[in-house]
């Protein structure tokens, strides 16, 4: 059955000639001329040697959208993308005023004019995206204590610093000098007696093993 009128066969057989024209928008274009003429499916399948879904698939896209639906899609990059680079950033430029003055951008609000910009509702991952692909980082306060001191914070910040600097006599040291009775064993501390070594024999004066020969 005839689809198309006698100016829209023209109008394909003049797309055949125009420059640049990719092959395979070109094979689509002449698919649909030889539906035309009164070949079937399988015949135009076996003639362009390319599957039978391929032909139905040209057929039904030129139906529907024209010439312009015969053109190939190109592969690769955002195919699927909501606002292009440059709307990106004049969407951001609208926050990036109050977020260069040191204050912290909602993401609610990001959220809200970015669905308003594209029409539809979206998940908080894709404003996560959008953010990452112009350079924005999340950041987040700090959490804190709601019955915190403040003043005890910043007194118990002091008192560390100067132990580390000074070691005052009422601070610890981090590690005490091994003890000198220790013989091939793991350092101990000098107040911490040796383990007892079951079938052998320390010297009373010294304490130590017997040396082996």
């Amino acid at each position: 059955m005839v689809k198309c009128s006698k100016g829209e066969v023209r109008k394909l057989k003049k797309a055949l000639h125009w420059k640049n024209v990719p092959e395979k928008q070109r094979q689509r274009i002449q698919m649909v001329l030889l539906r035309e003429q009164g070949l079937a499916q399988p015949a135009i399948a076996a003639a362009t040697g390319v599957s039978l879904s391929t032909v139905n698939r040209a057929h039904m896209a030129y139906d529907q959208r024209g010439i312009k639906a015969l053109t190939p899609k190109p592969c690769g990059g955002r195919q699927r993308e909501n606002m292009a680079i440059a709307e990106e950033k004049k969407l951001l430029a609208r926050f990036a005023k109050a977020a260069g003055a040191g204050e912290l951008l909602n993401i609610h609000d990001l959220k809200l004019a970015y669905e308003q910009a594209i029409g539809h509702q979206t998940s908080k991952s894709t404003v996560y995206e959008l953010l990452g692909r112009h350079g924005w980082r999340k950041l987040m306060p700090r959490p804190f204590h709601p019955q915190r001191d403040i003043a005890a914070q910043n007194a118990f910040k002091k008192k560390v610093s100067q132990c580390r600097e000074e070691r005052p006599a009422g601070c610890r040291p981090a590690w005490l000098p091994p003890a000198h009775h220790v013989r091939r064993r793991s350092a101990l501390r000098p107040d911490e007696p040796p383990a007892a070594v079951l079938g052998t024999h320390r010297h009373p004066a010294t304490g130590c093993l017997p040396a082996h020969s």
